[in-house]
């Protein structure tokens, strides 16, 4: 065992997240924020070293973190940090122990995604129609955010070479640095085509910037900056519903079970690596035939 700071030994988790497990930019922030947090919290109890950390320390840090508000899904997506960060002290030996084990992670309410019926996500597209630069940008990335259900993060990332429109088809690096094959339909072909004709070679004349979406300065989109997109055709469109880039994604898929896709297929196109993540769209799906059965039969 070796002893030093705590914050000492948060910097060597990091690297190692970096270099070890490819976790992706937003998950190592967001790890590195909860750590800092339950360190701080440890250091207020008197830890100084690794050796000194108990079960019952970690068992009142998610104590803390319940009286504050915190919900369920962030309280147990900290205590997987925490868990991370003790397996990896003791893989390196520097502990003998992993006071984190015992502890039982918080269980979330387990809500159902919204997502848009066919007549709105029709409306959201029609609300990119327009002959502007920024219309063949938005329709586009719409329709194929729509038609592939990617991730933001894997959209506005998307690069030139990784989109092939005449064999229909996308490559994207989603969580995990893991890579996938998602097919691209005709409606976002034909757009993305449009866009990459009129639109990109005016934002990139000399051709050099590797990313297929880019803002009016030739530069890749924030994922903020496609959100305010979003916002903007939503409410162009008349949509009331709460809509973020997340509930195309849930479209997507609930609109392919709706029609007969099976379950695994879509899991492979959305890039979960547990079916389970997967099939909450079939509670979804059940749910509306349910509601539809009520309002339509005459007994319903």
């Amino acid at each position: 065992m070796q002893s030093g700071k705590l914050n000492d030994f948060l910097d060597l988790f990091i690297e190692y997240l970096i270099v070890e497990k490819g976790l992706s930019d937003n998950t190592r922030r967001a790890y590195s924020g909860d750590l800092a947090r339950y360190l701080d919290f440890l250091e207020s109890l008197g830890r100084r070293a690794p050796e000194e950390i108990q079960s019952i320390d970690v068992s009142k840090f998610m104590g803390v973190l319940k009286k504050q508000g915190i919900n369920p899904r962030s309280r147990a997506r900290s205590l997987s940090a925490i868990r991370m960060f003790h397996k990896f002290l003791l893989i390196e030996n520097y502990v003998d122990t992993n006071p984190a084990s015992i502890i039982e992670a918080p269980r979330a309410l387990k809500t159902l995604p919204h997502f848009l019926d066919g007549r709105e996500v029709e409306a959201l597209l029609l609300a990119c129609v327009g002959l502007r630069s920024e219309d063949l940008r938005d329709s586009a990335m719409l329709e194929l955010l729509y038609a592939t259900g990617l991730r933001v993060s894997e959209l506005v990332g998307l690069k030139l070479r990784e989109v092939n429109l005449d064999s229909g088809y996308l490559v994207t690096v989603g969580k995990g640095n893991k890579e996938r094959l998602v097919p691209i339909g005709e409606s976002a072909r034909k757009n993305v085509k449009i866009y990459l004709e009129k639109v990109r070679p005016l934002l990139d004349p000399m051709g050099q910037n590797p990313t297929l979406f880019l803002s009016r300065l030739g530069a890749g989109l924030s994922r903020q900056a496609f959100w305010n997109i979003i916002k903007k055709r939503v409410l162009m469109a008349g949509i009331r519903k709460n809509v973020s880039p997340h509930t195309l994604r849930h479209s997507f898929a609930t609109h392919l079970l709706e029609n007969g896709a099976d379950l695994r297929s879509v899991q492979i196109m959305l890039g979960h690596a547990d079916l389970a993540t997967t099939q909450i769209y079939t509670h979804v799906t059940r749910d509306r035939l349910k509601r539809l059965h009520q309002e339509i039969h005459p007994r319903g």
